[in-house]
């Protein structure tokens, strides 16, 4: 015998559904690229009509400097905290060395030559990398800082040392589409130990320990 309940439909406040396209089309830039974010992609893949993606996002250049933001703020989150509550800067520094390295960090850097491949074509897109530039430079300056004023490091500019480790950093990542497993192992420490030069640590002081690739400092 049919059941006479009707099951309600529940229907997701703007916000919440905001953040589920941000967040499919977060998902497809990672795994397939920029280019294949679409509102009509977008839209396939959760079901819904296109024209529910361009309510939100009339333009999909919107859309693809949303997802872009959003995943480039994940990693980040992911990588340096914001917040910091255990842990010296020294093995905070180290755990963010030993993330940003290897295959788990390639689709982020991938996406990042995306993103400034096409932000040269694409104002909204160029503005949101000069914005998620801007953060990075921020987390690890004050970083830095924090070291700095608890003795840990020595820098007499702690925004040119940045600027210094992330130079490396992003020259390493260039190289996410090819392979690199050949690649010797002090060549993959190079943005560890460029830091370590810069910041007057004993070197080695952020490659000791692998333990920080299973555990978060702030656990």
């Amino acid at each position: 015998m049919p059941s006479s309940v009707q099951h309600k439909r529940t229907r997701k406040t703007p916000a919440a559904r905001r953040a589920e396209i941000v967040d499919a089309a977060a998902a497809v830039a990672l795994a397939e690229g920029l280019e294949c974010v679409t509102l009509r992609r977008i839209g396939e893949d959760l079901g819904v009509r296109p024209g529910l993606i361009s309510h939100y996002f009339p333009s999909a250049d919107d859309l693809v400097a949303e997802a872009f933001g959003s995943a480039s703020s994940t990693e980040l989150d992911s990588l340096l905290p914001a917040e910091r509550a255990q842990g010296t800067p020294t093995l905070h520094l180290g755990w963010f060395f030993a993330r940003a390295r290897g295959t788990p960090y390639d689709s982020i850097s991938r996406l990042w030559i995306n993103a400034r491949h096409l932000s040269r074509y694409r104002p909204v897109l160029r503005d949101r990398v000069a914005e998620q530039e801007a953060a990075w430079r921020e987390r690890l300056t004050d970083l830095i800082r924090q070291g700095v004023d608890r003795g840990e490091f020595r820098t007499d500019d702690p925004y040119v040392t940045t600027i210094r480790i992330l130079v490396v950093l992003d020259g390493l990542g260039a190289h996410a589409n090819t392979d690199t497993s050949n690649r010797p192992a002090a060549v993959s420490r190079m943005a560890a130990t460029t830091a370590e030069r810069e910041l007057g640590l004993p070197h080695g002081t952020l490659t000791r320990s692998e333990a920080p690739l299973t555990a978060s400092p702030t656990s």
